[in-house]
């Protein structure tokens, strides 16, 4: 299985309408607007009145497909489990800075 992350090279840089999106995350357009209105991938409205995501959303997409086929967590579910996830990657980096600035040893 190719992961999102994986097709990134191929897809234009500087935004992706819905069409491209969906063909370089292999989420088909009706889920992709599904995790647009939930919240879980940015997108903005174009000139042209569809949908435009940021190159860097393919990656959040690939995220979002992982947590949902490997952990079995549902759509819905998905912004709390990556809200957590994000709280978790920030506290670690703090406590990796604070642990280097004062010596302290790691609790793990």
């Amino acid at each position: 299985m190719t992961y999102p992350l994986v097709r990134l090279a191929q897809v234009d840089v500087g935004h992706l309408d819905l069409e491209s999106f969906s063909r370089a995350t292999g989420l088909h357009p009706e889920l992709v607007r599904r995790l647009v209105a939930l919240g879980l991938i940015d997108a903005w409205t174009g000139f042209s009145g569809g949908l435009c995501f940021p190159p860097a959303q393919v990656a959040a997409a690939g995220r979002l497909q992982r947590l949902h086929a490997r952990l079995g967590v549902n759509y819905a579910s998905l912004g709390l489990v990556t809200d957590l996830l994000d709280r978790i990657a920030e506290l670690e980096a703090a406590l990796r800075t604070h642990t280097r600035w004062t010596g302290d040893r790691s609790w793990t």
